[in-house]
């Protein structure tokens, strides 16, 4: 399945626009906590797929019954860029786990480039509901590279890959090498330049969050 947060109109969009905007995001606490917001705004539409168990908890004044995740999903997000993004996500599933993930590009000299994984911190993923996410799906490359090695360790039961936003060339890159993943997203754009930034997009998602790197 595929889900954009901007094709209905919420609140979500507001923290979209002040990611977007050139201006705002200089504000690099407030760009990181626009990540975390959309990052929770995505957990929360994804918790609506789990499957939940029946409790009853005890009140000052009787018991209530209540449904409750059956159990929490490991998260999962790719260095450095998606760390505020994560966030969100940890901050309502509280009870999760987390894998870590060190991916990078390397550029060749004809410009072209190619996803190395460097590291994978991971708890044990089988059987598990497991949502990776980063800021930016712009080829689609590193995500499906950093799934399929997951998937190559693990019986992984379900797939979840969430981003803020993500091109439409990722997009399907995604769908057609990882077909049984649900996709959750802030937005899409249509282009990307010749170095793999989504257009519009927002820029460089790790740099604006954390300063340039050399």
């Amino acid at each position: 399945m595929l889900f954009v947060l901007n094709e209905t109109n919420t609140i979500g969009n507001q923290f979209l626009a002040e990611l977007r905007d050139a201006t705002t995001q200089q504000d690099r606490l407030r760009f990181r906590k626009n990540q975390e917001r959309l990052g929770e705004i995505l957990a929360y539409e994804i918790s609506k797929k789990l499957k939940y168990t029946t409790v009853e908890v005890q009140t000052p004044l009787g018991t209530a019954t209540l449904d409750v995740p059956e159990e929490y999903p490991v998260l999962g997000t790719i260095l450095r860029a998606g760390l505020p993004f994560h966030q969100g996500f940890m901050n309502f599933f509280d009870k999760s786990p987390s894998a870590f993930i060190t991916a990078y590009r390397k550029v060749k000299k004809t410009g072209a480039f190619i996803i190395n994984i460097d590291h994978i911190s991971s708890p044990d993923l089988e059987g598990k509901t497991v949502i990776i996410c980063d800021t930016m799906l712009a080829t689609g490359q590193s995500m499906v590279l950093v799934c399929k090695e997951l998937i190559a360790q693990y019986n992984i039961k379900e797939l979840h890959i969430a981003a803020v936003i993500a091109s439409t060339e990722g997009v399907e890159h995604v769908k057609a090498n990882l077909p049984k993943a649900h996709i959750w997203l802030g937005a899409i754009d249509e282009e990307m330049t010749s170095k793999a930034y989504i257009v519009p997009g927002l820029g460089d998602a790790g740099d604006l969050s954390f300063g340039e790197k050399v």
